[in-house]
């Protein structure tokens, strides 16, 4: 039985004499900078990238709009004039906000924006939530979590939803329009090795270009000629790394030996499977994420692809295809790796709904009521 009042656990240690003793109420600064840049690695670079992109935003639209620099915390009201100037509303003159037209087109010019304009919604709750995360790390109180504010922020999206203004989606590659980017790919060996980029991200469950560009040597395992097993170690959804029943996936058939050509033609035996090519045909380094989407975009502008194809168009069109061909959702979700189920359903209902007799009840082959 454990007493209730223990003795002290006393050791007997003997401190190097230059070593400082730390106040144990307060974060030594070189701690507090070492615990950040954990923060940091433990994020993804394009996450990290949009909080620094999101935060530069704010302290540039509050000091032209404030006059003074930033500092927190933030009041509520200032969070509720950000989303004003942001947010559109219906009026007899059309669809307005409340940013000033020089603050606009200053934040434009000093390349806080792309362009003069309200932002997307999923762009200004992206920003808000950043605001949110920052109060948060600095155990700030949150104006974010105001109750005035998530009311406006739900009245929004209710306004939002009621005009039928949707988050836009990114062009899905299937199976056919991936068969036309895969054409584009010749034996040099930049077409090697956008050949087999492609087909590993598609056919091993839509991969994530973050997911392409962090696979190695050392997570994949050759089993037979041509074909591979690809061990996910970390994704979006698994941020951990944790070992995992799904976390094996299959490297086979075209992709396999596909990959199979690069790996050979580039002499890659270990570090990143995808590698930048130099002049003169050098292997360089492993892609960025970057690199990823600029090759799956520049394949479709050569294949003649019309639509807004990005590198997440991989994982998109896998699951739709997968949909389309009645894959079994369990099998469909093993590959994939997605978290929810919802997430995916919506494919597969999308795929039902186009198969379904209610979908064509006049029926091919039946005669036209007009003109029959």
């Amino acid at each position: 039985m454990i007493s209730p009042n223990p003795p002290a656990f006393i050791v007997d240690v003997e401190l190097p004499a230059p070593v400082a003793p730390l106040c144990p109420s307060e974060l030594d600064p070189l701690a507090e900078q070492a615990a950040a840049a954990l923060l940091r690695e433990g994020e993804s670079r394009n996450t990290v990238a949009s909080y620094r992109s999101a935060l530069r935003y704010w302290a540039a639209w509050y000091t032209l709009r404030y006059r003074r620099p930033i500092a927190l915390p933030l009041l509520p009201a200032v969070v509720i004039q950000f989303i004003v100037d942001h947010a559109t509303r219906q009026t007899p003159q059309g669809l307005v906000c409340e940013m000033p037209q020089a603050l606009d087109q200053a934040l434009v010019s000093q390349g806080y924006k792309a362009r003069t304009g309200p932002p997307a919604l999923a762009t200004l709750t992206h920003r808000l939530a950043v605001l949110a995360k920052l109060h948060r790390m600095r155990e700030a109180p949150n104006p974010c979590a105001d109750a005035s504010v998530r009311e406006l922020l739900a009245g929004i999206r209710r306004a939002y939803a009621r005009r039928g203004e949707r988050q836009a989606r990114k062009a899905a590659l299937t199976r056919d329009p991936l068969l036309q980017l895969l054409e584009t790919c010749d034996d040099s060996l930049r077409g090697l090795r956008d050949r087999a980029l492609l087909l590993f991200a598609w056919s091993s469950g839509g991969r994530r270009r973050s997911e392409v560009t962090r696979a190695t040597m050392a997570n994949v395992t050759r089993v037979a000629p041509g074909e591979f097993v690809y061990a996910m170690g970390w994704s979006k959804t698994n941020q951990a790394g944790n070992m995992q029943a799904d976390i094996g996936k299959p490297v086979v058939g075209p992709a396999g030996q596909a990959l199979e050509a690069w790996l050979a033609a580039a002499r890659i035996e270990d570090g990143a499977l995808f590698r930048r090519i130099r002049r003169g045909g050098h292997v360089g380094e492993g892609l960025s994420d970057a690199a990823v989407s600029r090759i799956v975009k520049e394949r479709c502008a050569l294949a003649g692809l019309e639509g807004d194809f990005s590198a997440h168009s991989l994982r998109s069109g896998f699951v739709t295809e997968a949909a389309a061909q009645q894959v079994p959702l369990p099998e469909a979700m093993t590959m994939t790796g997605h978290a929810s189920v919802s997430t995916v359903v919506r494919y597969f209902r999308s795929a039902d709904a186009r198969r379904s007799r209610a979908a064509d009840l006049l029926g091919a082959g039946q005669p036209s009521p007009v003109n029959g």
